[in-house]
């Protein structure tokens, strides 16, 4: 366990921040003041953290004052130092008999140094500042006088990066400084060191940090950085967010170059702008259709699909995914891997649809779909590759990061796991279905013909339950098509045969699964029993966001 000896001069607010917080495990030892009113006595008091107070008595030098806390701090075991408004220049007295002694200076040094880094900033002009976390060296010369180039110049740590917005004051900005950066970049340096990941070398004056790196070093990964330092302007402010209570805005990276609908061009003007949910379903359905190389359609509801299918053309591939569940399209958004062409463009306004995606558009199908009053036309220009690598999901908090789910499965990748092989077709509607599949919600599960979904069972707490309603949903919503002798998808393994007893009933003939289940043996044997073929994918695909 790292023990830190904090020193502070007043509040003490980053060192109760991480006496709380407790990064990589450290606790305060003990919190030493040179001013007998700091506040920072009664907190710590209240914490049970020890305290000592070392006044600067009048006439006492630098020196003398150094070596008074020293002693103080003789009783204490600690493994760092870490100064908190402690407003004292150090020497090598206390810096060279003390572990590695840490500052928190309002700027990103080596700009703004000094005593007013946020007002510095602000004349300044400049559009970003923060703060820097930095291992403190000596900065007086051999007659114990302050070298004020010298100060706050030891090696930098970690800083924390805070945006200077239009209208800021030395209030508003020294708040998000204070209390958004320092607050993430002081932890931040403190687990290194309790994680031991920090190597400073005082003789050259350099600090590497090991933990500022990918998490992994796997083959099969890249790994994912320590920090995740993520900078987007707003776009536009949204009429509202989910719900009319919420509100809401959309911000852009400019350095994504892969096609994307906050990118997008809208072609008709005079429509309302896209909503929150516009945006979310949006996106859900072009993420969909960027699946698939040949001519694929796809209908999108609450970012679940309504259908979804490829086909030699665009139109015929829009027709099979509408019929999928005309229903639960109404409202919904379409996606297109293809320029829209009039035919397919006719279909899209035969019933309502709030938003239309795709990656161009002929003159005639613009015409027709500006007919649409309120139907929004986005243009997202070549679909191109994938190239963002990551999805995030904020948690209050916090965030989750991670890889986008970029798998793909080919015939050869399955593995048959049945007495009866799949045909070729149905091999062909597996691919097709868990390529589909991963952007459904689950429990998901997914029947397909060909390369059409017919079902899709999404979002439910039970995997039997999903099944069901796939096989609802093909046979009381489809329209031209229904359950008997599709292929099912399922995200993940069934844990017992009672999701394939289930499938059976509705007439489904041949199963694609990632199996790892402790049952596998019984499932398969389920299969059999009803001359199921089954394969395996060896891979999950949950999407639960």
């Amino acid at each position: 366990m790292t023990r830190i000896a904090g020193m502070a001069g007043n509040r003490g607010r980053n060192l109760l921040n991480i006496a709380e917080l407790a990064p990589g495990g450290a606790e305060l030892a003990v919190i030493l003041t040179n001013n007998e009113d700091a506040p920072i006595l009664e907190s710590a008091a209240d914490r049970g953290i020890p305290t000592e107070v070392v006044p600067l008595e009048e006439e006492m030098g630098r020196t003398e004052h150094e070596e008074a806390v020293l002693e103080a701090l003789a009783d204490y075991e600690f493994d760092l130092v870490c100064l908190d408004g402690y407003m004292r220049i150090l020497t090598d007295t206390f810096v060279d008999a003390s572990p590695t002694t840490l500052n928190v200076h309002p700027s990103l040094l080596p700009s703004f140094p000094g005593m007013d880094a946020w007002g510095d900033a602000l004349e300044a002009g400049v559009s970003t500042t923060g703060c820097t976390v930095h291992v403190v060296t000596d900065a007086t010369d051999n007659d114990g006088n302050v070298l004020e180039s010298e100060v706050d110049g030891g090696p930098i740590v970690t800083q924390e990066p805070i945006p200077v917005y239009e209208g800021d004051d030395e209030d508003s900005l020294a708040d998000r400084i204070l209390n958004e950066g320092e607050f993430r970049a002081y932890p931040r340096a403190v687990k290194w060191f309790a994680d031991g990941a920090v190597t400073v070398d005082e003789d050259a004056e350099t600090v590497s940090v090991e933990a500022d790196v990918a998490s992994t070093d796997a083959e099969d990964h890249d790994g994912l950085p320590e920090r995740r330092l993520v900078s987007n302007d707003r776009l536009a402010t949204l009429r509202y967010g989910e719900n009319p209570h919420q509100d809401a805005a959309v911000y852009t990276d400019s350095t994504c170059d892969e096609a994307s609908v906050v990118h997008a061009e809208q072609l008709n003007e005079g429509a309302k702008a896209l909503s929150y949910n516009n945006y979310n379903d949006a996106d859900g359905a072009l993420n969909l259709i960027k699946e698939f190389d040949e001519p694929a359609a796809a209908v999108i509801k609450h970012t679940n699909p309504a259908g979804c299918a490829t086909a030699d053309s665009l139109a015929e591939a829009y027709e099979k995914a509408l019929s999928t569940d005309p229903m639960s399209a109404f409202g919904g958004i379409v996606a297109l891997n293809r320029e829209c062409d009039a035919e397919t463009a006719e279909q899209v306004i035969d019933s309502f649809k709030e938003v239309v995606v795709a990656p161009g558009y002929s003159e005639d199908a613009l015409e027709i779909l500006r007919e649409k009053e309120n139907l929004r036309i986005l243009d997202v220009g070549e679909l191109g590759a994938r190239s963002d690598r990551f999805t995030e999901k904020p948690l209050v908090g916090g965030r989750l990061v991670q890889e986008r789910d970029l798998q793909s499965v080919s015939v050869d990748d399955l593995e048959v796991v049945t007495e009866r092989e799949p045909t070729e077709d149905e091999l062909e509607s597996m691919v097709f279905g868990w390529q589909t599949l991963k952007h459904v919600k689950s429990n998901g599960i997914l029947f397909t013909k060909g390369t059409e979904t017919v079902g899709v069972g999404m979002g439910q707490v039970s995997r039997v339950d999903a099944v069901r309603l796939a096989a609802m949903k093909a046979d009381e919503h489809a329209e031209g098509k229904d359950a008997e002798g599709a292929v099912m998808a399922s995200d993940a393994f069934f844990p017992f045969p009672d999701g394939i007893e289930e499938a059976a009933e509705s007439g489904i003939e041949a199963v694609v699964q990632p199996g790892g289940s402790v049952n596998d043996e019984d499932v398969i044997e389920a299969a059999d029993e009803h001359d199921i073929a089954m394969a395996f994918t060896g891979q999950r695909s949950f999407r639960h966001d």
